[in-house]
């Protein structure tokens, strides 16, 4: 018989972690796998408890009953199994992390379904000579049906201490210490989180600026551009992360390198033309990432407005609607941050503060985001390299806010200011403005001195 050996010792003790931590999945698992396909006799014992005790009892057991077994029942397996069982339970309570889950749990359900697929395909053969065809549907089609999901939901009694369980969010920290307190931490895990701003004003600097928080904080993130090129985009990042400015970038490569080379992240950039990707394109794209073994830590997608929907709608704003649902379904399907960007109306543009009434031709969008963030900056704003921001939505804690901020888009850099930060940005405008108004005024006085010189001679 073939067994799970060919996937290594510490793939059969990452699936049998899953076996004590994941009740649905061990539920499913149950129908299809056997003990003796663990190479390991350990394995072997340590899963034949397991499932004797659901079987018997018809609930999930918990740390403290598999204690108990383990500890009390194992006595007739000798001293050397019961030794590496009690060992390996040991190491199964102190993880934390089950590296490559979903790898483990597909690989080792695709294994023992074709086992048993097996199984049944053997004992179909006498079958077909005696013409017993009934019998030969019943066997396969019943091998077919074990191992499917298994998983209906939370299950109000056996699931009792999953509801007593701290849940993470994991939440990646915007960069904005005040943005943080808000909304406990940043970004979390499955959350959708918009930039509202008008044409121009810097929706694809602030995705970068998430994006390069996240690297900061050793996170993974895949970037998709809909509108700029990947390297245009790339190189917002080396600004952003290093400080350069853009129009530096040729003569500060070597500079450049030596800043980004030990950030703990990895970036993906991926260029799609306008128009051209739906999520399903993204999610494929996804996948195959997943697949080469790099985890997703945030999605940033520049920007959701200029996706093409899955399925054909008459109006865009039904189009639009669908589209934000599914990227916060990418966010939860991936368990990762997603951001992404929404062009306001036309309304918008002359607003100083942007609020959620301003966003483009779909309102409902909003309905489906986590966390949404305005940017507004007047002509004087950019001028000055300031502008705001509008908590305009925050399902992790208040909203309605509004911070004033530095925003750099030669160096990408987007920065919320402490009240301190803010008073000298004012009295920076009122010197710029006045010592502007001197020079006019000087000029102003110098051509007078000149047509009256002129009209003298």
């Amino acid at each position: 018989m073939e067994n799970l050996g060919v996937f290594g010792k510490n793939f059969q003790e990452n699936l049998c972690k899953l076996l004590v931590y994941d009740r649905p999945f061990c539920d499913q698992l149950m129908e299809v796998l056997d003990e003796g396909f663990f190479e390991l006799k350990y394995l072997q014992v340590f899963t034949k408890k397991l499932f004797e005790y659901k079987k018997k009892y018809k609930v999930h057991p918990a740390n403290g009953t598999l204690n108990s077994i383990y500890n009390t029942e194992l006595d007739f397996e000798g001293e050397i199994i019961r030794k590496q069982v009690l060992d390996f339970f040991i190491r199964v309570q102190a993880a934390t992390e089950i590296p490559d889950k979903d790898y483990v749990k597909s690989t080792s359900l695709d294994f023992c379904k074709k086992q048993v697929l097996k199984q049944a395909m053997i004992k179909s053969a006498p079958l077909l000579n005696q013409c017993s065809f009934e019998e030969i549907e019943k066997l396969i089609t019943g091998a077919l049906r074990l191992g499917t999901n298994a998983d209906f939901g939370h299950d109000y009694i056996k699931d009792f201490d999953e509801r007593f369980k701290f849940e993470a969010r994991n939440p990646i920290s915007t960069g904005w210490h005040k943005v943080d307190q808000i909304t406990k931490g940043g970004l979390g895990q499955g959350e959708l989180a918009v930039v509202l701003a008008p044409t121009g004003v810097g929706k694809s600097f602030a995705l970068v600026h998430f994006g390069a928080q996240a690297l900061k904080q050793g996170k993974n993130v895949v970037h998709y551009t809909l509108e700029l090129s990947d390297k245009a985009v790339a190189q917002r990042y080396d600004s952003c992360l290093t400080g350069f400015d853009l129009n530096e970038h040729l003569e500060r490569k070597d500079d450049i390198f030596e800043k980004i080379k030990d950030v703990d992240g990895q970036l993906i950039v991926k260029e799609y033309p306008t128009k051209s990707a739906t999520t399903t394109t993204l999610r494929n794209h996804l996948e195959k990432i997943r697949q080469n073994h790099m985890e997703i830590d945030m999605i940033v997608v520049d920007y959701g407005d200029l996706l093409r929907g899955v399925t054909a709608v008459s109006e865009k704003r039904h189009e639009l609607e669908s589209i934000y649902e599914e990227l916060r379904g990418l966010a939860q399907e991936f368990n990762c941050s997603l951001v992404t960007a929404s062009q306001t109306n036309r309304e918008g543009s002359s607003e100083e503060v942007i609020t959620m009434k301003s966003i483009s031709e779909a309102y409902n969008k909003c309905f489906v985001a986590d966390f949404i963030v305005s940017l507004s900056r007047t002509t004087a704003d950019k001028n000055s390299n300031t502008g705001r921001i509008f908590i305009a939505k925050n399902r992790n804690g208040p909203d309605s806010l509004i911070y004033s901020i530095f925003m750099d888009t030669g160096t990408a850099s987007i920065k919320v200011l402490e009240q301190e930060e803010v008073e000298d940005v004012k009295r920076e405008q009122i010197k710029r403005k006045r010592d502007e108004e001197m020079k006019t005024g000087r000029r102003v006085w110098t051509e007078m001195q000149r047509q009256l010189k002129q009209a003298k001679t």
